[in-house]
């Protein structure tokens, strides 16, 4: 995806198209009336005689005055308090008109709108998300194409600085480092399986790892038999192709880190709990959890946030086969814990597993964070809208709902009650890996947690309703890479007072 280049206050910018907002009440804002006055009461005239609306969302475009002068795109923006989802809209309408013309240099207003409960840094931080994610086109890498379709032909953004000094540049950085990592999530995801493979994926992290200055370690096969990992390894038992666990750190700061952990199924068949023909072709979107991860860890990168970071991918793919584990089998995961398969299609829970018990003993994190399309469960529950979010510490899942909220990248927490987990009882093993038709969300939360040592503050996020769109749209989201970003900001600001505040106690 090309990077634009964001400007703020149009310094240095030359504009092609001004971006404005209309309203339909008759008090109209400063930018519309600054260019109705250039135009001598033209846009007056347009909105009077109905040529032009206020109604919210809609878009028009006007020519140029002079030879000097920008195109107009005029968005709508109604007559009510605008809420974060109606300012998304917008921008997200106003970036949509933009790429399809031939503009290179836009201008846009539209942050100085008043949008409720929503700060000025957080306008700006969407903006240029929004605006940078419009130029995403799916790179066809297998076949050698630049892109499927014609590649956009916005160059320059300008925004305007509300003010905000340094903390302007920091959020249109944050706003557009989001969206690059959003980019490469999306790719990851939308490779299709025979190019994106376990393999391939580590291979993708080692040129992350180099470009980014990240530590990379990957295991292979050999090296989880070693550890025991019986659990990860039964799921890719039936595959052709090699399992791989991949671990990136960032280490922008001292202490304990922070652990991203990333479901990475590359293919998922359900295994010889096969799943259903149609639709099968969107498992490959499987491994969202871990193209999460290597879209967060380049973000971060690129940010240079204070923070001390891992980022750990268990990658297999879920195949069919004469050796491939059975409904039935009973394998010994790297905990010791011993599970008893009941379904091979909730295979994301048997690798994650292994890979949450090795990342806390390898690196000792002050909190987890697993990402993972866990279930279709959770689709039933909450739909496409939101993430589902379940852990066992009340003020990192506070932290993260309010880190959701600001990036409109929504969560909604779920209980790990003792009577959920009683669902898992097994006659055979120490746990069965599903436990049942009822609460199935839940279910896999309850599994997963049996892992977590010393009290570890943990979260699970299942994403299997976000992490990718259906239909003529088909394609990975990007999602949860906005409120992952959004929090290790928070964390980071925190972190950065906290700090300040311990100098200033010491002077």
């Amino acid at each position: 995806m090309n990077k634009l280049t964001i400007s703020l206050d149009n310094k240095g910018s030359a504009t092609d198209l001004c971006v404005i907002a209309v309203s339909s009440n008759e008090t109209q804002l400063s930018a519309f009336n600054d260019q109705d006055k250039l135009r001598k009461g033209q846009l007056s005239q347009l909105l009077k005689e109905g040529l032009i609306s206020g109604k919210k969302g809609n878009t028009s475009m006007l020519p140029r005055a002079n030879s000097r002068s920008p195109n107009l795109l005029l968005v709508g923006i109604g007559d009510k308090p605008l809420s974060l989802r109606h300012y998304r809209e917008l921008c997200e309408a106003a970036a949509s008109a933009s790429q399809g013309t031939q503009h290179r240099s836009v201008d846009c207003t539209l942050p100085t709108l008043e949008v409720t409960g929503v700060s000025e840094t957080q306008k700006l931080i969407h903006a240029a998300l929004i605006f940078q994610n419009s130029l995403y086109r799916y790179d066809d890498a297998s076949r050698g194409k630049a892109a499927t379709e014609a590649a956009p032909q916005l160059a320059n953004l300008n925004l305007p600085s509300l003010g905000l000094g340094d903390q302007a540049q920091a959020a249109v950085n944050q706003g557009q480092a989001t969206a690059m990592g959003m980019a490469l999530t999306r790719t990851l995801g939308n490779l299709p399986p025979n190019i994106m493979n376990p393999e391939s994926l580590a291979e993708q992290a080692k040129a992350l790892a180099k470009s980014h200055k990240l530590k990379c370690t990957i295991l292979k096969r050999a090296d989880m038999e070693k550890l025991g990992m019986g659990s990860l390894l039964a799921v890719a038992q039936g595959a052709t192709a090699s399992p791989r666990l991949i671990a990136l750190e960032y280490k922008g700061a001292k202490g304990a880190p922070i652990a991203l952990v990333g479901k990475g199924v590359t293919f998922d068949s359900g295994g010889i709990s096969l799943k259903p023909g149609a639709g099968m072709d969107e498992m490959k979107f499987d491994m969202c959890g871990a193209a999460t991860v290597l879209g967060v860890m380049q973000a971060v990168a690129e940010l240079k946030l204070p923070i001390h970071l891992v980022g750990v991918v268990p990658a297999v793919e879920n195949m069919p086969a004469g050796n491939a584990a059975r409904p039935g089998d009973v394998v010994t995961s790297m905990s010791g814990q011993t599970i008893e398969i009941l379904n091979t299609d909730a295979e994301g829970r048997l690798i994650l597993c292994d890979a949450l018990t090795w990342t806390q003993r390898e690196f000792k994190p002050a909190r987890i964070i697993d990402m993972a399309t866990l279930t279709g469960a959770v689709i039933v529950a909450l739909g496409n809208h939101t993430s589902g979010m379940m852990g066992n510490d009340n003020n990192f899942q506070r932290s993260l709902k309010k880190a959701g909220d600001m990036s409109y990248d929504r969560v909604w927490r779920l209980p790990l009650w003792d009577e959920y987990d009683e669902q898992l009882k097994s006659n055979f093993a120490d746990m069965g890996n599903i436990g049942g038709r009822e609460a199935g969300t839940i279910t896999a939360g309850c599994f997963l947690q049996r892992f977590i040592e010393n009290d570890t503050p943990w979260t699970h996020l299942d994403i299997a309703g976000t992490a990718w769109v259906s239909g003529a749209k088909k394609g990975a989201s990007g999602r949860p890479v906005p409120l992952i970003m959004q929090y290790l900001v928070n964390q980071s600001q925190k972190e950065m007072a906290l700090t300040e505040e311990s100098t200033d106690a010491t002077e």
